[in-house]
């Protein structure tokens, strides 16, 4: 079970692509073809992935698929950017769809792209769909095996016997008992740790291996990267860090969480900040964390 595998949001979509298509178009007689490169010219991402499809009322067209773990104020450009490029590439229309995972606060959540420069208008349409919102029960009953690993965070998803079964679904198919890990790492966001390991019959220490853990941990050092031009490498770092911590106490105890931050950001050694990012994925409660700080 601890092997490397391939959790790709292209490994994701393409164990039932057809009814992943259904789903986030409302086509119910879409057929899906070829999921397409999406290295373009310029830009490639991991989370994009690009499907061919067909109906009868449309024709053929391209659906854009953009999985976010948050949502961030630079993801409405982004999806006009890789509509523009996708349709460039390939000459067909496209379908922008927008897939965030965490709920981070109650903002309204764009879903289109506006910009007015000089009188010149640029506008790209999207649909958004916001994983809490969607009834957990379309995971079981759409045979989306994509969404099983989502359960904990679907709305009504977060009690322990639905996640018993997603994960019993999940290992009865030896494609799907990969995404144990994903399952096992959205789980500590509404279970207890010790139960999510009572449940999952292994050690905490295997949610490293999650895709989304990785995630929070590249975005941190994205960040610093990027500070680091003007504040100086480490310096940069630390603060990139600093805002992964931020975001994932946001996303996981609320406005709580945020409380703790004026305990952390005095810190300035980059391992420490990095088990303390480690410990928001394995804490079960606030006091958890504050031991630990």
């Amino acid at each position: 079970m601890n092997k490397a595998t391939d959790i790709s949001t292209k490994k994701l979509i393409s164990l039932a692509p057809n009814n992943w298509a259904r789903w986030v178009t409302g086509i119910p007689d879409i057929v899906t073809g070829e999921i397409l490169n999406t290295e373009f010219q310029w830009i490639s991402r991991q989370s994009d992935v690009v499907i061919q499809a067909e109906s009868p009322q449309y024709g053929k067209f391209l659906i854009l698929n953009e999985l976010q773990l948050r949502h961030t104020p630079e993801v409405p450009r982004r999806m006009r950017a890789y509509t523009a490029l996708a349709e460039e590439k390939y000459k067909l229309p496209t379908y922008p769809v927008l897939i965030n995972i965490l709920k981070i606060s109650n903002s309204e959540i764009p879903t289109s792209f506006a910009s007015n420069f000089i009188g010149l208008r640029a506008i790209q349409d999207y649909r958004v769909i916001n994983l809490w919102e969607v009834d957990v029960n379309i995971a079981f009953e759409m045979s989306l095996p994509s969404l099983l690993p989502f359960v904990p965070i679907l709305k009504g998803g977060e009690n322990e016997s639905t996640i018993r079964e997603a994960l019993r679904m999940l290992r009865a198919d030896e494609q799907l008992n990969q995404l144990e890990t994903v399952l096992a790492f959205f789980a500590t966001f509404v279970l207890e740790s010790a139960l999510v390991q009572e449940i999952m019959r292994w050690d905490m220490t295997v949610l490293r291996e999650s895709p989304w853990y990785q995630e929070i941990l590249r975005e941190g050092e994205a960040r610093g990267e990027a500070r680091g031009q003007a504040l100086g490498e480490a310096q940069g770092q630390v603060r990139g860090i600093i805002f992964s911590i931020e975001t994932s106490l946001e996303a996981k105890f609320g406005s709580d969480g945020l409380e703790l931050m004026s305990l952390i950001s005095p810190i300035s050694d980059l391992e420490q900040l990095k088990e303390i990012l480690r410990r928001i994925v394995v804490a079960d409660t606030i006091q958890d964390l504050q031991d630990v700080l």
